[in-house]
Parts: C-alpha cells; structure tokens; sequence
C-alpha cells in the first residue's frame, strides 16, 4: 500500500512515470522498486494525467491535472471545473465565476486531500476561495464508492495539494500576474511562491513543502433589472369603490384622473376572499381581455411592472493563502505527514442601487385633466411593454458590505506497510472556521416629474423634464442636493464551525482466486457550527431625529465632508442612466456611530446567538475488490456498504423573544455500492456503477425560530422565514453505464449514461401565520419554511472527446482538441399548498440548476515553446431559483443560456522561465434571467467583465 500510495500522489502531484504501468497493474509487484519521478508540463502532458487517472479509478470521476507548479488552466478552480464534462457553472460575478453543479446538482461535497473542508457553519467550501496556484490536480467523483465520504448527492470534488515527496528534490517557484478586470478598469495581482525539498537522514527521509499564495481582485458588477409584477385595472370602470384597489396610503382611488389602479390580492379585515392569489407556478393569465372578480362582476386587468432598478456593484477582494505540508518517511514501510492548510477571504463591496417605482397610481386632488398614466402592451396580450407614469417615487441607496473569512485545517496521518498483506493508514484532523460580515445602508429618496420605461429584452428608463420647472434637469440624478436623506440600516453576522475529525483505513490482500482485496475503515468526525446576526433599521432621518437640528438631517450638511458618491460610465449597452448619485458607503461605514446615533439607531447593537448545533458523525465501510475472467476478457471492480450514523443536537434563539428551544435527531443510513469494470479490448473498456449517497440539512435549515419582515411595499402583509428542526437526509440512488476508448497519447473518448432517483428533497412551504410586533405596520405575515416534500429524477449522457493526432507534421504538429458535451433531463414533484400551509396539489417541472444541455470545446496547439487553447463553454437556460410568492407574475426566475471563450498562451522563454498571456470571456456577455423563462418577463440583465492577464513563472 505504501509504495502504491506513493505513486498515487506522484500523479496527483503532476508527475508523469514514463511508460509506467497504471496501479491495477502494479497491484503484484510490491517489491518493485518505484522507476524515477520524471516532471513534465503542457497541456498534453497534464491530459494524459487526468486520462490515466479516470482509467484507473473504480469511481466515475473525471481530474484536472495542473500543467505546471502554479498552472491550473483558468483564474480559479471553479472557472476549471467548467471543462469538465457533467460540470456546469454560474453566478458569474466579481469577475470570477463561484458556483459549480456536478451533472446539474449544486450539493457538492469538497474536500482538500481527500478531507473534508468547509467554511464557518456550512457544509462545504467556496471553491472559488482556494487559489488554483496552490492546487496540483482536482477531481470530480460522480459516483462513489462505500470508502467516500458519503455527503453530497451530486457528488465530491477532491482538490489536491503539493507535497515534498512529489518531487524528486529541491523545487522552487515563484509565479506573478497581473489580471486586468475591463469593467473595473484595474490591474489586479496574484502573486504565490513554492519551496520544497527533501533530505535523507540517518533517522529516514525527510521532506518540507511549504506553498504561499496572495491575490487581490477590484471587480465591477453592472445590473439593470424591471421589478416584480402585478395587475391593474384599467380606467373609467363603473364600479363601487373597492377597498382593494387603493392608492400607495390606504386610501380609494379616485378613477377620474389616472388610467391605471393597482389591484392588491385582499387587505386583511376587508375582504376575506382574495381578488387575485400571488405566487402561482405559471402567474396570472396573460391572454388579451383576461379578467378579474371583483365585488362580482368580471373587471379586464393588465399585467405590469412595480419598478426598475440599477445595481452598479464596486468592490475589492483579497484571498490569501498558505499550504505547509511536512513528510517523514523512517523507512519504506511506513510514512508519516503533517499539513496546515489555510485559506483566507476579504471583501468590501459597494452596490450603489438606483431605483425607480413604475406602478405610481397615487398623483390625485388638485392636478389637472392631462395628468395620463400612458402604455403599450405585448401584442395580443394584457402584459405591458412600456409605460409612462407622473411623479414617480425613486430612490438611491449606498449599501455598504464587508466579509471576512479565516480558515485554518491542521492533518497529522500516517501510512503503514504492516505486513505483506495488511496495510493501514490513519489521520487526526481539527479545522476552525469564522466568517464575519457587516452592512450599512442609507437610502435617499426624489419624486420625479414624468418616468418612461420599457420592460423589453433592453429594458430602459427616462427621467423627464417638468415644463414648468425648466431649471430643473430631472435627467441628471448625480445632484445629491435634490434628494431627501430616507431609511437608515444596519446589521452584521457571524458564523462559526469547527470539526475534529478521525479516519483509520485498512486494506488486507487476500489469496482468493475471486476477491483480491478487502478495504474497511472508520470516519468519525464531531462537528459544531454557530451562527449570530443583527439587525436594525431606522424610519426617515426627518422623523426620528432627535438634535432638534434639522440641518441634520439635509445632505448638504456632509457634502463638503464627502458624503456623496457619483458613478459614471454605467452599462453602456442600454438606455438607462449613466450615472447618479447615492450616500458613499465607505464615508457611512467610517462615521457609523454618529449616523447611528442621528437615526436614533444603537451604535452597540449586539450580535445575538441563532442557532449552535453539535453534529457526531461515524461512518463505518468495507468494500473487496474482485476479480475474474469473462470470454477471456478481465472482469473486475469492487462491492460494498457503509453504515453512517448522525447524531444532531440543536440550541435555537427565536430572535422576537429570545426564548431558546433544543432539539435532538438521530438518523442511520446503510448505502450500497457496486462498481464492474470490463476489459473488452486493451483500448475499450465497459463500466457500471450504483452507488448512494445522502445529504444532510444545511444547518440554517434546521433552525426552527421565525425572521419576520415588515410590510414595506403596502401589500397588507408582510414574509416571514424559518428553519424546520424534523428535516431528514435527501438521498440518492446513482447508476451509471459507460464505454471508455482510449486510442491514443493523451486522446480518448467516451460515452456515459446516468440517472439519480431522489428521495426527500428539500422545498418551501408558505403559509399565513398572524404575529403581533412592536413597531411593524402588519400583523399577517406569509411565512415560508422547508420540508422534505419532494422527490425528483435526473438523468442524462455525457459525452467526451480529446484527441491530439500523433503523426501530424510540420506547422500541424501539436494541435489538439479537447470536448465534452452533457445532456440532462430532470423532473421534480413539489407540493402546492394554500394558504393555511396544506397540500392541495403536486406539480411536475424542472430541477432548479439543471440546463438541459451544456458543452466545452477547446482547440489546443503545442510546440516546443509554447501552448496555446482556445476555449468556449455554453449551457442551455435554466431554472435558477423562485420569485418571492408575493406577485402576479410566474414564480419560476429562469437563466437564459450563458457562454464564455476564454483564451490562454504560455511561452517558455527558457527551461525556467514562462511567461503567459490568459483573457476570459472576450466576447463580453450580458445575461439575462426571465420570470416563466418567457419574453413577456425578462427580469435580470447584467453584464459580465472581460478580463486579460499577464503573468511569470519562474521554476528551478
């Protein structure tokens, strides 16, 4: 096991054994002395790596190998992992990309060397947090065996590190960039160093690693988004007054002077019956002349927008990081290693939000005939396109946001060669995280003559002139001395998690003629997780201010002292306003206790405990490998079963009352695995696999107390949100069939289908839940809370294809293409309820993540001093997530289809030094998302940052 371990890491290390056979080969030649590690780099030398490593692995998994010390192929992990076939990403931010999916599901588990990593009172890690120049090869498991880690449905992603015995001596690199993000217009560093070397001593060998890595990041982020919608009524109906149809302050409309009313569902203690119900799967009808009752008789409705916003998101992230890995090797039956790994993370981001009502309907008394609330409709429909309203109410917002992360891991383990037949391996591991935010916020507050807006796939708004004010540019929002000083907000977070952690793994080679191998070991693994919060929030400055100043309380009191903050440039790809003026978030932060203070507002305001969860873990697993002969072909793979049982006890804080409630759960679980692997030919290989795996709650899930949220759009209700402490596991049942060719040096191809049957999922229900509190304008809240409520199915094929033609000749020598395409089909049953929170139905429709079909094609082209690819990716649309169940529009918020080409050129100016040149996403997208995945709804449009980096690397 020991020298076979070794080789194992030399792999995982970016080291190529030349002509070396595979490790199901090397099983019968214990004694063998290892053949000399040999470095290689560049793309094809990095893809046969990860080739030879899917091979020979019984689980379906696919790797990245680095192509040198520092050189994963992109920015980040994550933005790697899109390669892979299987694996989709989103939520493409901060000029970086952060979530991943594994065959359309996001319930990832990760690892670092095979341990489980996560951040403070998560589940999992943010990959993005871990700097690809610390990683030497990560891998996708699809499907697992009984000694994996069994958390995490859509499967594990492995992210492996240097160690010293990787190399053959002493090793040195040291590697700088510089990563140029367009829409921030900055320069941003990355910067990481590795030192490694070993020793033979008279007490045995003896190795030191130690990798550093540093990066900062200035991003932009610009969105332009129309708001949620909801019905109106047309004007001049001859109906009585209804209490529904009111003006922004409770009051009846008076229909003589505006085309439009807003019709709101009901107002609790007026009518029982609902006019209209929000939140439904599909919205409200859409045909032209679709009607509403109301008092009885039929009323036409129109479907409109309530707003239109503007986020143009600034802000700074640092990422240090740092590897320590010590091995000690006292002779060649026994191993020793000691790691520290950390990885750290800083934010500051500014979101500077213009926003603008469109749904106004309240310009009454004393106005003239002319005052016209004028629109367009979708043809054929009763959706509006555009709309011009009177003296609309807008506001600005500077939100002022930090995080920050320390993660430390600490891994004492040893390999032991015991016998010729009994090998073991066992480690301690004990990691700490904390995360840490705070937000501040300020809003400023303008009413605005006349507002244009169009809701198209461009959406865009104007801003007026009044004729009878013509000094006044209502086009020009950068004037902060035309707005009021509004709401004030204020709240923090911290979440804690530590875990101590035991494995002992063992494998004993048997004589059998049939099993040939039988693995057993133990997990058990302590878990605790934290979470504190506050909040606080204050009414206008005006109304609560207590200096008897009012000057206080105008922003021309601060602007000498810089209260004001004017963007520019803003997304030039619509018509929408290019710049405004909002309260600088940085300057808000700096002077927190005296504006804390001016709102009446506690400037020491505590964090108050949430929840705090103990969570006990023991996992026991054997699996045997077997081996046989069919039709005179190899016939292998391995059977087995793990045992977890979890133990979950809970302290929760209701954070109306304080009041604490505790809780206990105890689940088992008994998962069977079974992997076969058929040599038909020395080229062409069949496999199947079953395998299960479970999920555990999310912590925050089981957190049973109530966060209430106040009415602040006068709806007549406010939304409400808890955990649910009886969540059980979500499992799964995974099979997979594939047939595996592999023709040629670093050139394979494959075909893989697989389904997940999937029990327990975990949706929302809502209901309308009554609770008085002090200072809120409602008492009716609609609370939504998770339940195991739901199962789903997935299936699909993925297809791979890398081929780097061996006999080209000339200028063609060194090109090579690298593919792979996924096709998904996911189906998922969730509940429909009323509002007293009962099923009354189930529907069918489609996973949330999931894009039916995804692909990543790259052209790649080697020579002696230089590599070069070129590389486009492309998902289909997807549900991403659902609306607040508030409106009339569908509750589904849909993704259109998102692509990226990505280029990358390294050049080796000598045998130490390569300098590279990378650029990401170059034809400069702008995503989308649309309510229903219709073009009656788009919702979401943001543009995403090209980047170009210039970089160094230096190795001796």
């Amino acid at each position: 096991m020991f020298k076979r371990s070794l080789l194992s890491r030399s792999i995982a290390a970016s080291i190529a054994l030349a002509g070396l056979p595979m490790l199901a080969q090397a099983q019968d030649t214990q004694d063998e002395p290892l053949l000399e590690e040999v470095v290689v780099t560049g793309i094809r030398a990095s893809l046969n790596q990860a080739i030879d490593i899917k091979r020979e692995s019984m689980d379906v998994m696919d790797s990245i190998v680095a192509e040198d010390i520092g050189k994963l192929p992109d920015n980040n992990v994550v933005e790697s992992l899109q390669r892979v076939a299987g694996v989709q990403v989103t939520d493409r931010a901060g000029g970086e990309t952060n979530v991943v999916s594994i065959r359309g599901l996001t319930d990832v588990s990760t690892t670092v060397n095979g341990r489980t990593i996560f951040t403070a009172s998560g589940r999992a890690v943010a990959l993005a947090d871990i700097p690809s120049t610390l990683v030497s090869r990560v891998d996708v498991i699809k499907n697992r065996s009984a000694e994996t880690y069994e958390n995490g449905i859509a499967g594990q992603i492995d992210v492996h590190t240097f160690r010293p015995f990787d190399f053959d001596g002493s090793r040195v690199s040291v590697s700088a960039r510089g990563i140029y993000l367009e829409e921030a217009e900055a320069v941003n560093p990355t910067i990481s160093a590795l030192f490694s070397d070993r020793w033979d001593t008279g007490a045995g060998e003896f190795g030191a690693l130690v990798n550093l890595s540093y990066s900062e990041t200035e991003y932009r982020d610009q969105s332009t988004t129309p708001g949620a919608q909801v019905p109106f009524i047309a004007q001049g109906r001859d109906l009585p007054d209804d209490p529904n149809i009111l003006d922004g302050n409770g009051n009846v409309v008076d229909q003589r002077y505006v085309d439009l009313q807003r019709i709101f569902p009901t107002r609790p203690g007026v009518q029982e019956n609902p006019i209209w119900t929000a939140g439904l799967e599909n919205g409200l009808p859409t045909a032209q002349g679709s009607t509403l009752d109301i008092n009885g008789d039929p009323a036409e409705y129109y479907i409109s927008r309530d707003a239109m916003f503007m986020s143009d998101f600034t802000g700074e992230r640092e990422r240090p990081a740092a590897n320590v890995s010590l091995q000690f090797a006292p002779n060649d039956r026994s191993e020793y290693t000691f790691e520290a790994f950390y990885n750290g993370y800083r934010n500051e981001g500014f979101n500077s939000l213009n926003f603008a009502f469109v749904d106004w309907w309240g310009s009454l008394g004393g106005l003239s005939d002319d005052v016209t609330d004028t629109f367009e409709l979708y043809e054929g429909t009763n959706v509006i396109k555009e709309r011009t309203i009177r003296d609309g109410f807008t506001f600005g917002s500077g939100d002022y946001s930090t995080g920050k992360t320390d993660s430390y891991v600490y891994a004492l383990g040893g390999d032991w060669e015991l016998t010729d037949k009994l090998n073991l391996k066992s480690e301690l591991v004990y990691q700490d995280s904390e995360f840490e935010s705070s937000f501040i916020a300020m809003r400023s507050t303008n009413v605005r003559y006349e507002t244009y807006a169009n809701f198209s796939d461009k959406p865009s708004i104007e801003f007026r002139d009044n004729p009878a004010t013509p000094d006044v540019d209502e086009g020009d929002q950068s004037d902060i001395s035309q707005y009021a000083m509004a709401e004030m907000y204020d709240s923090g977070t911290r979440n804690e998690g530590s875990a101590v952690t035991f494995t002992a793994d063992a494998e004993y080679f048997t004589d059998g003629a049939f099993f040939k191998k039988i693995d057993f070991g133990i997990r058990h693994d302590v878990r605790d997780a934290t979470e504190f919060s506050r909040t606080q929030d204050a009414a206008p400055c005006d109304v609560v201010n207590t200096t008897g100043d009012a000057a206080n309380c105008q922003f021309s009191t601060y602007e000498g002292d810089g209260i004001a903050h004017i963007n520019s440039g803003f997304m030039d790809a619509l018509n929408v306003p290019r710049t405004w003026a909002v309260v600088d978030g940085p300057y808000l932060k700096a002077n927190r206790d005296y504006f804390t203070g001016l709102y009446g507002l506690d400037a020491n305001d505590p964090l108050l405990e949430e929840f705090a969860i103990e969570e006990t873990n023991t996992a026991l697993y054997v699996d045997a490998e077997f081996e046989t002969e069919i039709a005179g072909k190899r016939l292998d793979g391995q059977v087995g079963v793990r045992y977890v049982d979890v133990t979950t006890d809970t302290v929760f804080t209701d954070q109306v009352d304080l009041s604490q409630t505790e809780g206990s759960t105890d689940n088992q679980e008994l998962l069977s695995f079974l992997s076969l692997r058929y040599n038909l030919t020395d080229e062409l290989i069949a496999r199947f696999n079953y395998g299960e795996t479970l999920r555990m709650p999310a912590f925050g899930d089981l957190n049973p107390t109530i966060t209430y949220f106040d009415d602040i759009t006068n709806i007549g209700y406010g939304t409400a949100t808890g955990g649910n402490a009886d969540l059980q596991p979500t499992t799964s049942q995974n099979y997979d069939l594939s047939l595996e060719w592999y023709f040629g040096d670093a050139s394979n191809a494959y075909v893989t289908l697989f389904q997940r049957d999937i029990e327990g999922l975990v949706v929302g229900f809502r209901n309308r839940v009554n609770r008085q509190i002090e200072g809120y304008d409602t008492d009716t809240f609609i609370l939504s809370q998770p339940d195991n409520a739901s199962d789903g199915e997935l299936s699909g094929v993925e297809v791979g294809f890398n081929y780097f033609p061996e006999n080209l000749e000339g200028y063609w020598d060194g090109l090579g293409v690298q593919s792979s395409f996924t096709f998904l089909d996911s189906e998922q049953v969730n509940p429909v309820t009323n509002s007293a929170g009962e099923v009354t139905a189930y529907e069918k429709g489609p996973m949330f993540g999931v894009s039916d079909t995804s692909y990543s094609v790259a052209v790649a082209y080697e020579r002696d001093t230089f590599d070069a690819r070129l590389a486009y990716v492309w998902r289909e649309d997807f549900l991403n997530n659902n609306e607040a169940a508030l409106f009339a529009n569908p509750l589904g918020v849909y993704r259109d289809a998102q692509s990226s080409l990505d280029f990358q050129f390294s050049y080796n100016v000598s045998d130490e030094l390569i300098v590279t040149f990378d650029a990401t996403n170059l034809t400069e997208e702008v995503y989308q998302s649309r309510y229903g995945n219709s073009y009656l709804h788009t919702f979401g449009n943001w543009q995403i940052s090209r980047t170009f980096a210039l970089g160094a690397r230096y190795s001796f």
